[in-house]
This record gives structure tokens, sequence and C-alpha cells, in this order.
């Protein structure tokens, strides 16, 4: 029988991290590679650069520890809008990678058995959202009229990210997760405006907190200092689950957050991969 001090929580943390464009969401993961833990990132915003220089610059004998594959479908350009041009592949390739993180030369096993010393790193969940909806505007059918329904598209891409959360989330799921978002504003039935996780839609954003004990917000102070918060704001709400501190330097945050809530990974000098 399972008891409390022995909960997974533990040694797995479960993270989401809202934030608008250039708050350092991706850049600030840095530290938790300068803190010793291998990240693998399914890059939906092909926004890696941030990242890559600030561990040249903090860790650079740990760059080789950040596995990543950048999955955006190509698009083209017709009367009628922008189109992807051939399958939409980048959200059913994201779930492959997640079964078996096998990509060109490299195999890293399932993600689901990473254990505690990695992180699964979703960059971000806004663009994956959009692969999704792209992804299910291609298989579903037509209607009678000859048209596309598309509140079924949006279902369906709804359900396949709320699909993908909770196995993230989930106790099978025996690796670390950063979910990375953009905000997502809605008016409430009072008038109010309240900030949300950015996925596909505006139906499914006030349900993803659910998934996650640990949500945070990375915001730009006055005077340019880029933190992350903790601490819930009168717009967004976020969850803390130590509340040691309620704000974070960017520089440092990431882990420092962790570093709260769990140990430290075990200190490893590469990662164990296959190279095929």
């Amino acid at each position: 029988m399972p008891i409390l001090s022995q909960h997974q929580s533990n040694e797995l943390t479960k993270m989401i991290v809202l934030g608008n464009p250039g708050t350092a969401k991706t850049g600030g993961l840095a530290s938790l590679v300068k803190a010793g833990y291998k990240l693998g990132i399914l890059d939906y915003d092909n926004g890696l650069d941030p990242l890559k220089h600030f561990i040249l610059q903090d860790c650079p004998d740990k760059i080789d520890n950040v596995f990543f594959r950048t999955l955006r479908d190509k698009k083209k350009v017709t009367p009628s809008g922008m189109i992807v041009d051939g399958p939409a592949v980048a959200f059913p390739n994201g779930l492959k990678m997640l079964d078996n993180w096998k990509h060109e030369d490299i195999d890293l096993g399932s993600p689901a058995e990473w254990g505690p010393d990695w992180i699964l790193v979703l960059d971000s969940l806004t663009h994956c959202g959009r692969s999704a909806y792209d992804w299910a505007e291609q298989i579903m059918p037509v209607t009678k009229s000859g048209l596309q329904d598309p509140r079924a598209i949006y279902f369906r891409a709804q359900d396949a990210v709320m699909s993908l959360l909770s196995n993230l989330t989930s106790e099978y799921f025996r690796t670390n997760v950063i979910v990375l978002t953009h905000v997502n504003y809605v008016t409430e039935e009072d008038g109010k405006l309240k900030g949300y996780p950015n996925a596909v839609g505006s139906a499914i954003s006030p349900k993803i907190g659910s998934f996650f004990n640990s949500i945070a917000l990375c915001s730009t102070k006055v005077g340019g200092k880029r933190v992350i918060q903790t601490a819930p704001t009168s717009m967004i709400d976020l969850k803390n689950p130590v509340a040691t501190m309620t704000e974070y330097p960017i520089s440092t945050g990431f882990a420092d957050f962790f570093q709260a809530l769990r140990k430290p990974p075990e200190v490893k000098t590469k990662p164990t991969l296959i190279r095929r």
C-alpha cells in the first residue's frame, strides 16, 4: 500500500511555465543544465538559440547533455491563406518521440523511463497546439455539405492535447516534465480578465492547470529584470508546493525551484545513448 512519504513528488517534478514572448522561458532552462540535469526538448517553437547561448556561457562542458528535435510542418501560401504543404506530421512525430526518443543517429529509449535526472521539455504548448490543429484538420472527414466542421476539428485537436498532458503528468511517466507556453487571456463571466496556459482554442485553457502541481510565470519587471514568479497574481493562478520563495531570478530560477522541490541529480559524465 502506498504511503505519502514515498510519493513520486520526492523524485519527480511536473511543471508548466507561462510567459509572454521575450520573458526568457527557454533561455532560463540553462540553469537546470548547469545543475546537472539532462534535457530532451520537443522543440515546436524553433527557438533554442538563447538556451544554447546561456549554456555555452555558463556551462559549456554540459552542452551535449541537451537533446532536441525541432517539430514544424512545412507550409505554403495559397489564395485562401497559409496551409500545410504535405502531410501534417509535427504533432504525431512528437508523440512518436515520447514513445521512443529515436531521431537520426540517436536512440535514447522511452522518455517515460529516463528517470529523475532527466527533464522532458515541451517548448511550447502554444505551437504544439497549433500543430495538433493542423493534424486534426487533415484527418477530419467532410460533412454532407462537402465542408469540414471547424468545431469537430477543434474538439479533436483539443482532445489530443489533453491526452498528451495527461500522459506526461501521470505516475507512469517516470521523468521530470516542464511544459512552456504563452498566456491566453480570457474574459470570465464576471467580466474579469484571467490568464491561462495557451494551447489550441480557449475551451481547454482553464483546465490545463489541473494536470500540474507546479505552475509558474516568467515575467519582466520594471527596469527589465526577468523573474520566475510562483505566487498567484490577480490575473493568473499559480502553484508552488513548497512556497519557500515567491520569486526567483531567471538566471537561476528553474534550478532554484527544482532544488526546493527535490534532491539534485546524480553527477554523471555523459547521458546513456545508442548511436545507430
